[in-house]
This record gives structure tokens, sequence and C-alpha cells, in this order.
């Protein structure tokens, strides 16, 4: 049974969570979270006044079992903008049902998270994506074979039928885009299909999404994203391309590579994510990045 199907309900489960957060932070949470991906945990050295509160002591989390995600809540500064880093995510293909996957969404509500970030690793599926290119996500298919709300509806959460026509706020997209011309760097504006994996997709399972209008292919995100919309806050989709998407081109897809092409261009994903955060905030970026290697790879 997964950790977050024991004892209370889903609604106070998630506030017995957020209030150890509460409690060991000492202070009212930030109203900006982001989700780091693989490989993404360097961005959490860039923070100040870190709070760290690992997984394992907040009461219904589960343990992330995939290398590349620490386990922690992380609440800090940048530059004067305060946020919630989530270092590791937790993913269908672990076993774990989509309620257990989307449970820190639900934590982060209880805290009253009005703007989240989500980040993920993915192959490139339309053929003109390479390795290091960085993508914002327009909207997604869900191609799980379930949905996270699928269940009992508790209102507290929010409707029983939330709109999804705009699962990726216009608004943030925007400001990511400008931010990105600021750096000098193309952010390019994907449909991100969600399959379950673990697996990587096959030749005939690319040329699909290809038919059905994606850009990009990975394994989480998009049930984070549902549960996020109907909680009332504002999603924004960015996304590394590790690998051309099998087929796409000749070779196989190759771990080894995955990882090269993470090493090469997280460090500008980390760049552009701390400029959004700093703009959310209302805290003007400056032209003052930061370096630092932030290894990453698939699956995410």
């Amino acid at each position: 049974m997964s950790p977050t199907h024991q004892g209370p309900d889903l609604y106070s489960r998630a506030e017995e969570a957020a209030e150890a957060i509460r409690r060991a932070t000492g202070d009212p949470a930030p109203r900006i979270a982001v989700v780091l991906g693989s490989g993404l945990n360097g961005l959490v050295e860039r923070f100040g006044d870190r709070r760290v509160v690992p997984y394992s002591q907040i009461p219904h989390f589960p343990t992330p079992t995939v290398a590349g995600h620490a386990g922690n809540v992380v609440i800090g500064s940048v530059d004067g903008a305060e946020a919630i880093l989530l270092q590791g995510r937790f993913h269908y293909y672990e076993g774990h049902d989509l309620r257990t996957v989307t449970f820190p969404v639900r934590v982060l509500q209880r805290l009253g998270v009005q703007t989240l970030i989500l980040t993920a690793a993915t192959g490139g599926v339309r053929p003109e994506l390479r390795p290091g290119n960085l993508v914002c996500l327009s909207d997604h298919l869900n191609l799980i074979g379930t949905n996270p709300l699928r269940g009992p509806n508790d209102p507290r959460f929010g409707e029983r039928f939330p709109d999804m026509t705009e699962v990726y706020s216009k608004k943030l997209r925007n400001s990511a885009k400008e931010e990105a011309r600021r750096l000098g760097v193309q952010l390019v504006s994907a449909v991100y299909a969600c399959l379950p994996g673990p697996s990587y997709e096959t030749p005939a399972e690319i040329r699909m999404l290809r038919a059905l209008g994606a850009d990009v292919v990975g394994m989480s995100t998009a049930p984070e994203a549902i549960v996020a919309r109907q909680a009332g806050m504002d999603v924004l989709g960015l996304a590394l391309v590790t690998n051309a998407a099998a087929g796409v081109l000749p070779a196989p897809i190759r771990h080894e590579d995955v990882l090269e092409a993470g090493l090469k261009a997280t460090p500008m994903l980390g760049k552009l994510i701390r400029r959004v955060i700093l703009r959310v905030a209302g805290v003007a970026p400056g032209n003052v990045g930061f370096s630092g290697e932030f290894p990453t790879y698939r699956p995410d």
C-alpha cells in the first residue's frame, strides 16, 4: 500500500504534511514552488537562507527511488525572492499510483503555493529538436492511461471537473520566453506527451506521438500539472531535451549520451528558472545569472 493511502483521508494527510513543513521551517511558506527533475539539485545551492526538510521527516511522503532525486523540501531565497524547491518527485513507473505521485502538489496547495514550476528531462519527438534544446510546455497529452483526479473528489481540493483549456499559464510562458531572450537562449514551445515508462519509447510509438501532435516525450509532469490546475495554481513547464526519441536518428538511445547532453545544457535551464522566479516575485532579475554544473538525465 502506498504511504499516502494509509491513515486519514487525502486532505488530512496533505494538511499533516504541510504542518510538518511549517513547523520545521518556522515561517510562512513562499507562494512559488519548483519541482526539480533529475539532476537539477544544483539549483538549490544558489539559494540562500536554506531550510531543508527531508521527505523522510514529512508524514505520508514516500521515498524517491530514482537516482538524481535527493528527496528534500527546501525553502530558500535567491536575490530577495523566496521559493520552495522539491528535490525529487515520484513516478508512476516506480509503482506508485497517481495520488501518491501528485501528493506533494496537494501539500503545496495546503501551504498556499500559487505558482508551480515543473521541470523535466525529455526526448525530442519533433525531428529538429536536439539534445540541449530548452522547451516551454504549451500543452500535454496524458497517455499514462489514467488520471490523478480519478476517484472520490474532495471539494476542498477543487472542482470535480476542472477546466484544462490552459494547463500551462500563457502569462508565465510569455514571461519565460522574454527572460530566455534576455539570456540569449532559444526557448521552444512544445506539446509534452506523458507515457507511463519506464522503458524508452519504441520508434512506432514515437511515430504515433508525432501524429498526435507531440513535440517531446517524458514520464512525469502531466499528472502534477493536472492536480495543480485543479488547485487553482498557475503552472509553468520547462524541459530540457536530453536525447532524440527512438527512430528520430539512426543511433539507439544511449544513457551516456543523455548524461552528456544534460551536463552541457542544464546550467542554462537553471538560469532561466532563477529569472522566472524573480519575475513572478516582482524582483528585477538584473543581468547577473548563476553558473554551475547541474547534471541531468532521463528518465524524469
